[in-house]
């Protein structure tokens, strides 16, 4: 197959891990693909054999925001014409909902085999505490880019979100799990590290509301687990202020290590006690399936969301309510008596078998 993938550039994010993981998958098996990134931004290495191509907005008018989504879709036009000439793209897949709202405005995409892959689940993020008649807008703008489209979303619950709280009807809706190179991650996590000996606690994500850390630091101050929790990632410094002092308000300080950005997280996973998820909304949980990956517990609030489908059987001792009470019950349970981590399911998450769905769309 000749395939393109469309994503509002390659920050260390989950969806842009998806498509880098996707992208090497289809090389590996002998298809071409392309890599349209809207914004000259990446913190990935791009696979060998992906053309890729950074499509940027130079505008830097007084105006610029009132023209850019027709602006930047002439300028995906212009970029997808002069690809065309190597071959026309069996399957385009736009990545992220900014991505969409230009990739919708695509003359050239109107009649090709474009599907609109959702990451997230909008109720919770895109609509967010917006009430009245700002909401009803937003929900008017998700139904201009989705309406009658064909719509992949990460999980179940992402579509289902997308239909009944969004009022989205799709042309077709096909949920796809996140891809997962198995062997290469349990690789990875070979890789030395300057990991603690000692028992501990790891929560990998962004310092962003949505991760509510801060229920994440009240649980685990509730959970009287000794070893400490080790936090990987990083915002800006007003959200890591907030953080550090949340801490020392709870009396914890001396038990939660900041580790900032890691660019390969998986040792530090591999070696943790237990692995813990705390958002309010997660529309997969790449980090879940990486833990359970490398045998590492899991523990996760059941949000809107992935976690709960990927959770299943044993494994849903593990899922706690939207609190952090109940939040540290489950810490405690999951960490004195973990679940078996059910290598046998993990296959459904596998990049062969996803990529398989992936070429079903096609067919």
């Amino acid at each position: 197959m000749n395939i393109l993938f469309i994503i509002d550039g390659l920050p260390g994010g989950g969806a842009e891990k998806v498509v880098l993981t996707l992208a090497e998958n289809f090389i590996h098996e002998g298809d071409k693909v392309s890599l349209f990134s809207l914004r000259d931004v990446c913190e990935y290495p791009i696979p060998e054999g992906v053309n890729y191509r950074v499509i940027k907005d130079t505008d830097r008018s007084p105006w610029r925001k009132l023209t850019e989504l027709s602006r930047r879709a002439r300028l995906l036009d212009n970029a997808l014409a002069q690809a065309e000439n190597r071959g026309k793209f069996d399957l385009v897949i736009s990545n992220l909902h900014k991505t969409d709202r230009i990739t919708s405005r695509s003359k050239i995409l109107k009649s090709r085999s474009l599907w609109f892959c959702l990451h997230g689940v909008f109720s919770t993020s895109y609509l967010g505490h917006r009430t009245g008649f700002s909401r009803w807008l937003k929900k008017q703008k998700i139904k201009q880019v989705y309406q009658n489209r064909c719509v992949i979303t990460v999980s179940n619950a992402v579509g289902k979100d997308l239909t009944e709280n969004c009022g989205v009807t799709p042309a077709q809706l096909r949920t796809i799990y996140n891809p997962f190179d198995i062997e290469a991650i349990r690789t990875l996590a070979q890789q030395p590290c300057l990991i603690p000996e000692q028992d501990y606690v790891i929560h990998v994500g962004r310092f962003h509301p949505g991760k509510r850390h801060d229920r994440l630091l009240e649980a685990y101050a509730q959970s009287q687990i000794a070893a400490p929790l080790v936090l990987l990632g990083q915002g800006n410094t007003e959200q890591e202020a907030r953080i550090k002092g949340l801490a020392q308000t709870l009396g914890i300080s001396d038990r939660v290590i900041f580790k900032g950005f890691q660019a390969n997280p998986l040792p530090w996973i591999k070696s943790a006690r237990l692995l813990v998820c705390s958002s309010d909304s997660e529309g997969f949980g790449n980090v879940l399936v990486e833990a359970l990956i490398l045998d590492t517990p899991v523990v996760s609030t059941r949000c809107p969301g992935g976690p709960a489908e990927i959770l299943t059987g044993e494994l849903s001792r593990g899922l706690s309510e939207l609190n952090s009470a109940s939040l540290a019950r489950t810490m405690k349970d999951i960490y004195d008596n973990p679940p078996a981590a059910g290598h046998s399911t993990l296959q459904r998450f596998s990049v062969q078998t996803i990529c398989e769905e992936y070429r079903n769309l096609v067919r």
